[in-house]
C-alpha cells in the first residue's frame, strides 16, 4: 500500500510540474509593459483548465502525502520491526561493565599514599 501511495504521488508530482510550466504567465512579469495588448489577460479557455488541473493536482498530492503519513504510521506500530528495533536499543543503551579499571585524566594528579605517624623502629 505505501509502495503505491508513493509511486502515485510521484506521477502527480510530475503532472504538476508540467501543468506548471505549460501554464502562460498572466502578468508577464518586466515584459509585460512592452508586449502587445492583444493578450490582454492570457488565453482564457486553455488557462482555465490548466488552473483547475493545477488546483486538483495540488489538493490530491496533499491528500496523497497525508495518506502516506498515515500508511506509514500504522505499519511501523503494527509490523515486527518494530520490537526489533527496540530490542536493538535497549541493548545498545545497558551501561557494561568497565573491562579494566578506569584511567584518571593526566590533570589531575593521584593523591599520593598517606604517611603514617609512627616512626618505625630501628
Amino acid at each position: 500500500m505505501y509502495l503505491v501511495l508513493i509511486i502515485i504521488a510521484i506521477i502527480v508530482c510530475i503532472l504538476l510540474g508540467l501543468i506548471v510550466l505549460i501554464q502562460n504567465p498572466k502578468g508577464g512579469g518586466l515584459s509585460s509593459n512592452f508586449s502587445s495588448s492583444s493578450q490582454l489577460m492570457g488565453v482564457q479557455k486553455t488557462g482555465d483548465f490548466l488552473e483547475k488541473g493545477t488546483w486538483v493536482l495540488a489538493i490530491s498530492l496533499m491528500v496523497l502525502s497525508l495518506a502516506i503519513n498515515v500508511a506509514v504510521k500504522g505499519g511501523a506500530s503494527t509490523g515486527n520491526s518494530g520490537s526489533v528495533s527496540r530490542e536493538q536499543i535497549e541493548k545498545a543503551s545497558k551501561p557494561s561493565a568497565p573491562a579494566s579499571a578506569p584511567l584518571s585524566l593526566p590533570s589531575t594528579p593521584t593523591p599520593a599514599p598517606a604517611k603514617p605517624d609512627a616512626k618505625p623502629a630501628k
